[in-house]
């Protein structure tokens, strides 16, 4: 559909006035209660506004995203004349936004009429809905079909228009509370079609997807979660190669499952394998011995089957999930979970508790949250993750190395005062750590990492035309190599030279 209606809305003020009351579409009203963006960084338009503070925007396909003034949005149309039909033909569409077509016509009807019925004379709609209906040049549809093309158009929200607070990076509530389908059904599927080529002998399949490290993966996940006697070979000849990866936790599931079985004659294999590098050696030193018996086998692949693996794939990890989206580039919906699951824990930190030990937290979810943030490159997420993280740190140690990965974050996300300061907390840290567990960092890496954030940023901040601040940074980078001892001191000399020379040359050194 076009945006055909939309554009008649701006050339005749009086078919304007008639969108804003009744049907509560102002395209005077395009200030929203704060700064959005959308999570994969794609344009957003407000193109009008409603009473209650909400705001109608366009994104990038041309589908309209409404987000209200309580923090919550959604698609409600592929096109803005979309939406128009969706606000003419059911204004009162906030209250039917749990309906779907699987409540059936007379539910859904006795609804609309209800809402409708509580307005109808004060707004004047049946006079209004034909009257700008007709002048748009928009279908007359009933409202079980605006109900059903409602309904798809909130179903996809997310991932790809999740909207964010622009500030604090926070995303916004759905408008609806239709349930989804969990985030390992999308991720698993091309597994699932995989499994299935292979188990129907299609060589070129076990080929195609053997050779693959992605779709290896994802088959073995879906042979965790759909068991068959018959899987033995293809789980042997994916076995092999997944040795090309090294030590995955792929490579472990593919040894228990094959290990299952409990065949004697797969144990050479498995110490093959086993023996391919010495991750490998690592990761699957607890193999039965070469001589041990079938029982042995299968009761050490049951064991690791129990305590890593199982059948149930809402079972595992989020993060298996979130790494597998990102390997098979579903960017966005490893995004949303990522982000979802951020959000979780800045609200409810008792998330984050150790079992056992209630009083205790363990903020390592939020450290490897940073990490795949960054791997899918949104380092301002990454940067929020690690902030959280570095608040939550209790011994002088991992405060200093969370806050240089922290000032490295702002460094490259352009926020360069921010990343001052914590550089600045940091050197404050190291001055008065109040315990024992930063007595020796002059001698190891750390010493040398702080260093090296300390000359990144002052280059930074020289590219930034900030020589001021450029040469307080430099400064306290020179004290703290000055402190440094080994190796690592003569390394980080070089670069602090080369910095130096920058301070002092900005302009001939581009």
């Amino acid at each position: 559909m076009t945006d055909h209606a939309l554009r008649l809305l701006r050339q005749h003020t009086h078919l304007a006035e008639l969108a804003a009351f009744p049907f509560d579409f102002d395209l005077d009203r395009t200030d929203h209660v704060e700064e959005v963006r959308l999570a994969s960084g794609a344009p957003l338009r407000p193109v009008a506004g409603d009473g209650a503070g909400g705001t109608y925007f366009v994104c990038a396909d041309g589908s309209v995203l409404y987000a209200d003034s309580e923090g919550s949005a959604g698609i409600i149309g592929s096109s803005v004349d979309e939406a128009l039909e969706l606000l003419i033909g059911l204004p009162g569409w906030r209250d039917h936004l749990d309906l779907s077509p699987s409540d059936g016509p007379e539910k859904i009807l006795a609804q609309v009429t209800e809402t409708e019925d509580e307005f109808r004379e004060d707004y004047g709609l049946d006079r209004a809905r034909p009257r700008l209906r007709a002048a748009l040049g928009l279908s007359e549809r009933s409202p079980v079909e605006l109900i059903g093309m409602l309904h798809a158009a909130l179903l996809r929200t997310e991932p790809d228009f999740l909207l964010l607070n622009a500030e604090e990076g926070g995303a916004y509530a759905l408008l609806d509370g239709h349930p989804r389908p969990p985030l390992w059904e999308p991720v698993l599927a091309q597994g699932k079609a995989d499994l299935a080529a292979l188990r129907a002998g299609d060589r070129t399949a076990w080929d195609t997807v053997a050779g693959d490290p992605v779709r290896r993966r994802l088959a073995l996940r879906a042979a965790q979660f759909d068991r068959a006697d018959g899987d033995l070979e293809l789980l042997r000849h994916l076995l092999r190669r997944e040795t090309e990866s090294s030590m995955t936790d792929e490579l472990r599931l593919a040894a228990v499952l094959v290990g299952l079985h409990g065949h004697i004659e797969d144990l050479p294999l498995l110490h093959e394998v086993r023996e391919t590098d010495f991750d490998t050696a690592c990761g699957l030193s607890e193999l039965p011995r070469p001589d041990a018996d079938g029982a042995v086998l299968q009761e050490w692949a049951r064991e690791l089957d129990e305590s890593l693996f199982g059948t149930d794939p809402s079972d595992e990890p989020p993060s298996t999930w979130t790494e597998l989206a990102a390997a098979q580039r579903l960017t966005e919906l490893a995004r949303a979970a990522l982000i979802r699951r951020l959000d979780e824990i800045e609200m409810d930190q008792s998330l984050l508790r150790r079992p056992g030990t209630p009083k205790a937290l363990d903020p390592s979810p939020l450290r490897g949250l940073a990490h795949e943030f960054e791997q899918l490159g949104d380092r301002v997420q990454a940067l929020r993750a690690q902030r959280l993280y570095t608040a939550l740190q209790q011994t002088a140690w991992d405060r200093v190395s969370a806050r240089r990965t922290q000032a490295r974050l702002e460094r490259e996300t352009g926020q360069l005062v921010e990343a001052e300061r914590t550089l600045a907390a940091l050197r404050d840290t190291l001055a008065d750590p109040g315990d024992e567990s930063l007595r020796h960092w002059q001698g190891v890496n750390l010493g040398c990492f702080i260093a090296e954030e300390h000359y990144a940023l002052t280059r930074a901040l020289v590219d930034a035309d900030l020589p001021e601040e450029a040469l307080v940074t430099l400064a306290a980078a020179d004290a703290i190599l000055g402190e440094l001892s080994g190796a690592g001191a003569t390394a980080v000399r070089e670069l602090a030279e080369d910095v130096a020379e920058r301070v002092r040359n900005p302009r001939d050194l581009g």
